[in-house]
């Protein structure tokens, strides 16, 4: 997939230091071709609450296809469901109805082994709260997916640490997530979510943690590791600076997705 050129970008750095000259324009990220299959798609998405006996609806057939590569957002209100669909496409709540399909296979027609295979194979998670176990080091954090899936210790540290140190953790290896800073906690998770190498990462208010200067630097940061690696991002957000920096903008309302023109 061909990707368009930009000028030279400075590496990752660590927290506080520059990542992107000020006023350079944001990184475009890989060209989204329209012929490739969705690494994730849904179709006919329904999801509804019961408050007592009274129904409230959250998805109403919601249609959404993630090419690879790709960067989307997702806005909407807050209790708007833009959290329920995230945990609908990522495996991790049962729709009501309709379909999703990760590389091509419908995530909700396979068992719950299955499905977890796949999500760690697949897909990456990156939550508002880095989620990082307090008594592992960053290194160790990083590797957890790779543990999981039953890599070598030896191999899946080597992989975790170079993902640290494309996220400007190298000097961090060590440290618990206490001694961290918040930007380099999520740092952390973001290194985690990536060292599975998935076709897709789903983020859920990645910055709304972060004081405005931190999330700078991570929003910058999301868009060079896309346009490396050619990543997809799916993010849900209330920051209209981090939605700007994607190619699609949806809004999630009445239950419904709606395009909307990225800034």
């Amino acid at each position: 997939m061909s990707e368009t050129m930009q000028p030279p970008e400075p590496s990752l750095r660590a927290e506080g230091e520059a990542i992107l000259p000020s006023g350079s324009p944001r990184p475009s990220g890989p060209r989204e071709d329209k012929a490739a299959a969705p690494v994730l798609a849904c179709s006919g998405l329904r999801k509804s609450y019961w408050q007592g006996r009274v129904e409230v609806p959250v998805l109403d057939g919601v249609e959404l296809a993630i090419r690879p590569g790709e960067r989307v957002a997702v806005m909407g209100a807050s209790g708007s469901g833009k959290s329920t669909l995230l945990h609908v496409l990522g495996g991790l709540d049962r729709p009501d109805a309709g379909q999703v399909r990760v590389q091509g296979e419908d995530i909700w027609a396979m068992s719950e082994v299955a499905r977890g295979n796949l999500r760690n194979r697949a897909l990456g998670f990156v939550y508002q709260f880095h989620h990082l176990l307090p008594e592992f080091t960053a290194l160790e954090n990083a590797a957890m997916p790779l543990i999981i899936r039953r890599l070598e210790k030896e191999a899946a540290f080597a992989e975790a640490e170079r993902w640290l140190e494309e996220v400007g953790l190298a000097h961090r290896l060590t440290h618990r997530p206490g001694e961290l800073s918040g930007g380099e906690r999520q740092r952390a998770a973001i290194a985690r979510a990536l060292v599975t190498r998935p076709a897709c990462v789903l983020m859920d208010e990645p910055t709304g943690n972060l004081d405005r200067h931190t999330a700078e630097h991570i929003q910058a940061m999301l868009a060079e590791l896309n346009a490396r690696h050619a990543v997809s991002f799916l993010v849900v957000t209330h920051d209209p600076e981090l939605a700007g920096r994607m190619q699609r903008v949806l809004h999630l309302s009445d239950g419904k997705l709606e395009s909307a023109q990225a800034g």
